[in-house]
């Protein structure tokens, strides 16, 4: 009697969890509140794929410069561009080959220049978002790039810059952020996809877990591609003890690059 009777609270067990996990796996994820009701977007956050190598699918190869041998080569990738390929204009496709065939020199990362948007958002460092019900703080690990998404009534561009203008919106736990006024000069990767000063991004961030982003960026800019084209990726968030970011002010590390050529011989 007292092995049935366990049997008979396993198969008890197991019944109730066939009805319970799919329900529970049913809800919605509900991020934790900030101080003024939205979700909770704070922490330490970092992309974890090759998107800073080359934004569409790539195979390894043999980086810029042989002298680095493989430390210096190209990982492998899976793109992160919704279709695959970026629906560049016949023009732009032409351009954006010159860039790749000179990355080592013009690739304005190689320079310690801002990352511009969306590509701060999945380089190979860290960066901390900081939340306001006024706005939301941005700030990068590398080159101390940083922005702020105005949550207020929206602003137009003043002057173009490498990181934008940025207007900030809930559509209920996603922050959407309408970035506009950009300068041109950034890149989107290492392999030199790029767009022009009409660059029009629309990102979204959602917290899918604890412990993860969902990141959506709708890029648009007529006199480069031939229609708005998409990215999307998950953020993950650090979680070491002491997660925080450190100093990366690279400007030291490119001034042989940038101003070698000018020195007396």
């Amino acid at each position: 009697m007292q092995v049935r009777s366990i049997s008979l609270s396993l198969i008890t067990g197991a019944a109730w969890l066939a009805v319970v996990l799919p329900a529970l796996q049913g809800q919605a994820y509900r991020a934790p509140r900030a101080t003024d009701g939205h979700a909770d977007l704070s922490g330490i956050w970092e992309a974890l794929n090759a998107a800073n190598w080359d934004l569409e699918d790539h195979s390894p190869q043999a980086g810029p410069m042989w002298q680095t041998g493989a430390i210096g080569a190209e990982p492998a990738g899976q793109g992160v561009v919704e279709g695959g390929a970026i629906p560049y204009l016949p023009a732009a496709v032409e351009e954006k080959k010159i860039n790749f065939a000179n990355r080592r020199t013009n690739d304005p990362e190689a320079k310690c220049y801002m990352p511009g948007i969306p590509r701060a958002n999945y380089m190979p460092y860290p960066f901390q978002i900081v939340q306001s019900p006024r706005g939301i703080l941005f700030v990068y690990e590398y080159a101390s790039a940083n922005r702020f998404v105005n949550m207020g009534k929206p602003v137009e561009p003043v002057s173009d810059t490498w990181m934008g203008t940025n207007n900030g919106r809930w559509e209920g736990d996603t922050l959407v952020v309408d970035v506009a006024g950009f300068n041109g000069l950034a890149w989107f990767d290492r392999a030199g996809h790029f767009a022009s000063d009409k660059l029009h991004v629309i990102e979204r961030f959602t917290r899918t877990d604890r412990d993860h982003l969902q990141y959506e960026a709708i890029i648009e800019d007529p006199s480069v591609f031939s229609r708005p084209w998409k990215m999307s990726m998950p953020l993950y968030r650090r979680v070491e003890r002491n997660a925080q970011l450190l100093e990366f002010k690279c400007v030291e590390f490119a001034e042989e690059l940038l101003y070698g050529q000018y020195k007396k011989k």
